[in-house]
């Protein structure tokens, strides 16, 4: 389907996907950094886990 025919259950559930995948990608790695943004704050996942907790 397209997006103008999501229901709300589901573009929260593609979000869900979404900051799951973004979390899975910036992991902090055995340096204490994430790989990705080379920062130990990565704003990324700190972004991606607030969807998380308010969904």
């Amino acid at each position: 389907m397209t997006a103008p025919f999501l229901s709300l259950a589901q573009i929260r559930n593609r979000l869900v996907l979404t900051a799951r995948a973004i979390l899975r990608d910036h992991r902090l790695g055995p340096e204490g950094r994430c790989p990705i943004c080379r920062t130990a704050d990565c704003s990324v996942a700190t972004a991606a886990r607030e969807v998380l907790r308010t969904a």
